[in-house]
């Protein structure tokens, strides 16, 4: 078929068109496919990672549980702790220390002439009693006596010539030691009788009677008791 150049022409420019058509709608199938493909890739990727956000969720619940456990844990124990402490502080088996007096006394130099009391020239095992109850009437919270610490069962009596407290034998001077307000205990002291009557033997015999505060004062633990007899009561007995 014998075409002319017009007709020429128009042929070339609509194979041109569709050429160009056809590269279109294959860039167009090529776009559509990968849209697909990264659709396909991608739901299974964000399934997987909420998958793992929520094991991390469970996993950290998890843990803030166990760090509460170890808290409370810690809280318990360290409150058992504090009780123990308060429990050996109050039966007198921890040494403290505080403000509070010291008491010296001590026997007279002196020796009793003629018909003179020779009593009178030494300290007795009364006297330490009795300024012990003063000390504790004036709010004493610890004492101790020649670094004897007095505790419900100290015993303080005359052996001869030594008194014992504790079960050992002390020897003057005899030094009290008690923690607590010192213008509280030196009150209590001044308005017990044993008190002024040592000071006046003071005086008159020549015995030691001191009177010191102190900012600081230490009192040393005292020793557990073995009981051999006594034991708790049962609950419901």
């Amino acid at each position: 078929m014998h075409l002319d150049k017009k007709e020429r022409s128009l042929l070339g420019l609509a194979s041109i068109l569709l050429g160009f058509l056809f590269i279109i709608l294959i860039k167009a199938q090529g776009a559509a496919g990968s849209q697909v493909v990264l659709q396909e890739t991608a739901v299974p990727s964000l399934i997987k990672t909420e998958q793992e956000n929520q094991q991390l969720s469970i996993e950290n619940e998890k843990i803030q549980q166990e760090l509460l456990k170890y808290a409370q844990g810690q809280s318990a124990s360290a409150l058992i702790n504090q009780q123990v402490q308060e429990t050996k502080m109050n039966a007198g088996l921890i040494a403290l220390t505080g403000p509070g007096v010291r008491i010296t006394l001590n026997d007279s130099t002196r020796a009793a002439t003629g018909e003179e009391d020779p009593n009178k020239y030494y300290i007795h095992e009364e006297y330490i009693r009795e300024i012990i109850n003063a000390l504790w009437n004036g709010g004493a919270e610890a004492i101790a006596v020649n670094g004897q610490r007095v505790m419900t069962n100290t015993e303080v009596f005359c052996g001869g010539s030594f008194i014992q407290i504790n079960g050992t034998r002390q020897m003057p001077p005899y030094v009290i030691g008690a923690i607590g307000d010192p213008n509280n205990l030196s009150a209590a002291l001044k308005f017990y009788y044993v008190w002024a009557r040592l000071g006046e033997f003071q005086d008159q015999y020549g015995i030691t009677r001191k009177l010191e505060t102190f900012d600081s004062v230490t009192i040393p633990a005292g020793k557990l008791r073995d009981y051999k007899y006594a034991e708790p009561v049962k609950e419901g007995t």
